[in-house]
C-alpha cells in the first residue's frame, strides 16, 4: 500500500479560510439564484460591496501582501487552484503518492460552467497546468510552463467527483516533461502534457 502526503495547503475552518469558503458559497449562490429570482439583487450588492469596502479598509500595502503570500516553506495558501485564502480555487486538495504521483480529487460546480452541465476548457487546464507543476515538485525537479498540451477526450461533467491525477516522466537538463488527467467515474475526461524549463523567479522581498 502506498503513503500519501498532503502538497497543498488544508484548508481551516476559522479565519480567512472560513470567509473564503463563504465567498465561494455566495459566487455559487448568485450564479444559482440568476436574473430572474425574487431576490433583492441591489440590496445584495450593496451588502456586498459593504463588505469588500471593510476588507480593503484594513488590507495591507500591495507590496506588503505580495511578501506575506511568498513568506514562509512554500506551500502556496493562495494559488487559484489548490489555495484556501483564494475564492475561485475549488480547492482542489492534491496528495504525493510514493510512487511519485501526485492525485487528488474535486467536484466543480456553477461557477466553473462553460458547456451546459460540464466544465470549462480552460478551467481543465488551469486544474492540469497547476497539477503537473505540483508532480514536478513533488517529483524533484520543477521549473515554469513551457508549453501545455491538452486532448479533450469528452465533455467534463459538473457536480461529480473528478480524479486529478499527475506524474513527471522525464528530465533532460533544464527541460522537463510531465503529464497528467482528469477522469471522471473511471473514463478519462481531459489529458494533458507539459514541457517545463527548470526556472524559477525571485520572490517578493
Amino acid at each position: 500500500m502506498t503513503a500519501a502526503q498532503e502538497l497543498t495547503a488544508v484548508p481551516d475552518q476559522s479565519g480567512v479560510d472560513a470567509a473564503v469558503a463563504a465567498a465561494r458559497r455566495v459566487v455559487a449562490s448568485l450564479l444559482r439564484a440568476g436574473g430572474g429570482s425574487a431576490v433583492e439583487m441591489a440590496q445584495v450588492a450593496a451588502q456586498l460591496n459593504a463588505v469588500a469596502d471593510h476588507l480593503d479598509e484594513h488590507a495591507p500595502a500591495m507590496d506588503q501582501r505580495m511578501v506575506d503570500m511568498w513568506a514562509g516553506e512554500g506551500v502556496t495558501r493562495h494559488d487559484p487552484v489548490t489555495g484556501p485564502e483564494n475564492a475561485i480555487a475549488p480547492p482542489l486538495n492534491l496528495t504525493g503518492v510514493d510512487d511519485g504521483t501526485v492525485e487528488g480529487e474535486v467536484v466543480l460546480g456553477l461557477p466553473y460552467q462553460g458547456p451546459p452541465g460540464h466544465v470549462h476548457g480552460g478551467i481543465s487546464a488551469l486544474i492540469l497546468d497547476h497539477t503537473l507543476g505540483v508532480a514536478n515538485h513533488w517529483a524533484g525537479a520543477s521549473g515554469m510552463t513551457a508549453e501545455l498540451t491538452l486532448r479533450y477526450r469528452r465533455p467534463t461533467p459538473l457536480f461529480e467527483p473528478l480524479t486529478i491525477t499527475g506524474e513527471q516522466v522525464e528530465v533532460d537538463g533544464r527541460k522537463i516533461r510531465t503529464r497528467g488527467a482528469i477522469t471522471a467515474a473511471g473514463e478519462a475526461c481531459v489529458s494533458a502534457e507539459g514541457l517545463f524549463i527548470a526556472k524559477h523567479l525571485p520572490r517578493p522581498r
